[in-house]
């Protein structure tokens, strides 16, 4: 089973040990269609104008103007309608899926954690990623080099244990951190 969330930040339980936590808000969503495998498309609130195309699947779904984002999850039950949060009751395991914190384009110190050049004055190698190939073989750059580029905004899955749900608040409690910012939009997947 799959749900979409909104992490809302961290935190800390203190029984006998200090334990960190993240806090994932469990956004209700409607299931608009079924199909095989339980795969279902819902729907859910998010705060983003519509445009013609979302208001044409809201009419064929018969949905309220608030349900204006659309996802394929896996569903507990092939029923249509509100999605069922009670096996988050019984959760051991999840796996959350995010985007991770962009940081925009990087050089190969921040991004892959070169070392640099000597720090004293006249070498001109501070920052710098150095030689990337040989001049004679292959003559030219080798694929999977590592260069300055696009760091972050990439998507990641990790894998958390539960700590609680509050499902009158819908608040999932789970141990440890969860890539992306505080109010990103992402999706968990119950592992056991």
């Amino acid at each position: 089973m799959e749900y979409i969330v909104e992490k809302i930040g961290m935190s800390r339980t203190v029984d006998r040990v200090s334990l960190p936590v993240s806090l994932l808000r469990v956004i209700s969503t409607k299931v608009c269609e079924v199909g095989e495998n339980n795969k279902a498309i819902v729907a859910y609130a998010s705060g983003k104008s519509n445009n013609k195309t979302i208001a044409g699947q809201q009419k064929k779904y018969s949905l309220s103007k608030e349900f204006n984002k659309f996802a394929s999850l896996e569903v507990a039950n092939g029923e249509i309608g509100d999605q069922d949060m009670t096996p988050l009751d019984e959760a051991k395991v999840i796996k959350a899926s995010f985007n991770t914190k962009g940081k925009g384009y990087q050089g190969v110190m921040k991004r892959h954690g070169f070392a640099g050049g000597p720090k004293s004055h006249g070498s001109r190698f501070h920052r710098r990623s150095g030689s990337i190939g040989n001049c004679e073989w292959p003559g030219r750059v080798q694929p999977g080099r590592k260069m300055p580029g696009q760091t972050g905004n990439v998507k990641v899955t990790v894998k958390n244990e539960v700590v609680s749900f509050d499902k009158d608040n819908g608040v999932l409690v789970v141990k440890g951190s969860v890539p992306g910012f505080n109010g990103a939009m992402g999706r968990i997947r119950i592992v056991k």
